[in-house]
């Protein structure tokens, strides 16, 4: 690619890698908060 098709496209990959962030941390932190749920339910109706 010529350089200025790889800056036109420099914002879409900006926004991309922090959307692959905000959806990596969604999965980490839901994944913590359903295990970590599952745990407590276990401990107190186990």
């Amino acid at each position: 690619m010529t350089n200025s098709a790889e800056d036109e496209y420099a914002g879409f990959n900006d926004a991309r890698q922090r959307r692959v962030k905000v959806v990596a941390w969604v999965a980490i932190v839901s994944l913590i908060l359903v295990g970590g749920g599952a745990t407590v339910f276990a401990l107190l109706f186990g």
